[in-house]
């Protein structure tokens, strides 16, 4: 008699997968699985829903299981899949740099907005920190701006950021510098300085989701005792950066946000002023040079 071969369907080992998460804490333990099914497969999740009944390719099978075991022992989705979408474009990632936040998408529509009320002026931006890239291609993809440099002190983000430029491929040059804070833009001079510092204390970091603290890069959440050592050394250096009339924009915590709003005041910024995220948290500091 020929050898029976059970046939394993799509949410057969979407249910395997999901029990696996449930059993580790995972939160959205289903939902959790069927993006991960999506990603290995190479597929948008709702095709998943729509070929559950199907036979699971022994492949993805393979793969799924692998992310799921990683899923479940707390690597972040994003590291696991080596990827997420970030306003209009889809970046590379993994733990030399941040996964890019909701939040961070706030900070670059406030840029867009006021770059284009000023109407056909383009200039360059600097994105300083860069992690992955996010900002400084969202930038470069959807601003008016005719170049855009990223920054980061860090080779490995340097590398990654890099990379998502060759992915992203942006209509306009970016520029990927190593280097601490505003040091690799000395002599030029920007339109808009854009940053999302490090902005937590050593205390903060110790209290953060383990996911968090066991695989995304210390040294990009971390800055001196009270959390301010970056977002202080931004708002010293950055004058001199910028053209008359730039844009200064940061991300804050909002818990420090009136602390970042006065070191902008001491500085010597006009009109320096905090705007709220999506979910009406002080979050960003936006300051000009006049």
């Amino acid at each position: 008699m020929p050898e029976t071969v059970e046939r394993v369907t799509i949410a057969a080992a979407i249910d395997a997968g999901t029990r696996d998460l449930e059993r580790n804490g995972v939160p959205f333990a289903r939902r959790e699985a069927t993006a991960l099914w999506a990603a290995c497969a190479g597929l948008p999740p709702a095709d998943v829903f729509l070929r559950r009944e199907q036979a699971a390719d022994p492949h993805t099978t393979e793969r799924f299981e692998t992310a799921v075991r990683r899923r479940a022992e707390g690597v972040p989705h994003a590291y696991v899949v080596g990827g997420t979408a970030f306003r209009r474009i889809e970046l590379a990632t993994d733990p030399r740099a941040l996964i890019p936040r909701p939040e961070t998408e706030g900070l670059v529509d406030l840029v867009l907005r006021w770059a284009a009320a000023g109407g056909s002026r383009r200039g360059i931006a600097a994105d300083i920190g860069t992690g992955s890239g996010c900002i400084a291609l969202s930038l470069a993809v959807e601003g008016p701006f005719e170049r855009v440099v990223a920054v980061d002190i860090s080779p490995g983000a340097t590398a990654l950021a890099q990379a998502n430029v060759a992915r992203v491929n942006p209509p306009v040059p970016v520029e990927v510098r190593l280097g601490d804070l505003l040091a690799p833009l000395a002599g030029r001079r920007c339109r808009a300085i854009v940053a999302n510092p490090p902005y937590l204390t050593e205390a903060e970091w110790e209290t953060l989701d383990a996911a968090v603290r066991h695989h995304e890069p210390r040294q990009a959440l971390v800055s001196g005792p009270d959390g301010l050592a970056a977002t202080r050394a931004i708002l010293a250096g950055a004058r001199a950066c910028l053209e008359p009339e730039g844009l200064l924009a940061l991300e804050v915590d909002e818990r420090r946000a009136a602390a970042a709003r006065e070191l902008a005041a001491a500085a010597g910024w006009t009109g320096a002023a905090v705007h709220l995220d999506l979910f009406g948290r002080p979050r960003y500091l936006l300051a000009h040079l006049s």
